[in-house]
């Protein structure tokens, strides 16, 4: 591959001169449109199309490399695709920190309300049985005690940065007595995104079905890892925040009617972890991050939603976290 100039690709304008360094495949490609996707916080994202084809373009965001490994995002992409879970990957540029994948055309992107929808509820859990029960395997080992003490280490030691306004050390120890109840053997973890957002669905539409075997796929696969289930899907309910029935008619559906309240019980045991995961994260990005996003205000919901779902699991659950 033609080597790209000596430039940051976060900094500098996406052009066609770009797309061709990239894809010198598309060297003579015909009528290209490059468009900036919204969404992306801690990436920048285009869509690039053209006589060529339709791709979607990640640029990595600043030092994400301390948590997430492109080697691993990149397998999880590959090997999801070919299970139809995930849009194709097209090509894997590490020394460049670009991956592109294909775009899913004429897609919608799902939001929070959606998932409120009985209609959608089948279509929606689809995807997500059909990563848990998948015979692939994954590099990633994404043990969610350990996941979270990573997170707060970076913060502290490696990014050098103090938050007192937020008791960690205090929920920190919250989470090693939780960890009491959820460990679930290693022999069981499954496939798992671990950021199951609503915008990381993208449900086809009608008039492009016929040009995908699909009806549904699921994208941004950074954290994907071999993980508890429940964790996925505790992620998943903290971050579209249905009410209560609606989270139970939605495990009905995931469980096929099978012990969907044994289900539930361990998902709420995990939801904690999700949030302080991405409270964590956020005062992360608030410090290295060169994209305009109100990271600290980001992190603090998260923060309180843990607080609240730890409160809850001491409740309704009897489990003494102090």
């Amino acid at each position: 591959m033609k080597q790209l100039k000596k430039r940051d690709l976060l900094k500098v304008k996406f052009t066609e001169e770009v797309v061709k360094e990239l894809l010198p495949e598309w060297s003579d490609a015909r009528n290209m449109e490059i468009v900036v996707l919204e969404g992306g916080i801690t990436n920048k994202l285009y869509r690039i199309k053209s006589d060529k084809g339709d791709v979607a373009v990640r640029i990595y965001g600043d030092r994400t490399e301390m948590f997430i490994n492109r080697d691993w995002e990149a397998e999880a992409i590959d090997k999801m695709a070919a299970e139809q879970i995930s849009p194709k990957l097209v090509k894997y540029i590490p020394e460049q920190k670009v991956t592109i994948v294909e775009f899913v055309t004429g897609c919608y992107t799902m939001k929070n309300p959606d998932f409120l929808k009985a209609e959608l509820h089948e279509l929606i859990v689809d995807p997500i049985r059909r990563i848990h029960r998948s015979k692939a395997r994954l590099s990633k080992l994404f043990d969610p005690p350990v996941e979270v003490e990573k997170m707060a280490a970076i913060l502290e030691k490696d990014v050098g940065a103090s938050y007192p306004e937020f008791d960690i050390a205090g929920t920190l120890r919250k989470f090693r007595k939780l960890a009491e109840h959820t460990a679930i053997p290693k022999s069981e973890y499954t496939v798992s995104h671990n950021d199951l957002l609503a915008e990381n669905f993208l449900l086809v539409q009608d008039p492009y079905k016929d040009r995908f075997p699909r009806p549904l796929y699921i994208i941004d696969w950074e954290y994907a890892g071999m993980a508890p289930r429940y964790y996925d899907l505790g992620d998943m309910f903290q971050e579209v925040l249905v009410p209560r029935e609606v989270e139970l008619a939605i495990v009905e559906h995931y469980c096929d009617g099978q012990c969907p309240n044994d289900t539930m019980r361990l998902i709420d045991l995990y939801k904690p972890y999700p949030d302080i995961y991405w409270f964590l994260w956020a005062l992360i990005q608030k410090n290295v991050s060169s994209i305009v996003f109100d990271f600290y205000t980001y992190g603090k919901v998260k923060y309180d939603n843990a607080q609240k779902n730890l409160r809850f699991i001491e409740k309704e659950y009897g489990i003494p976290l102090r």
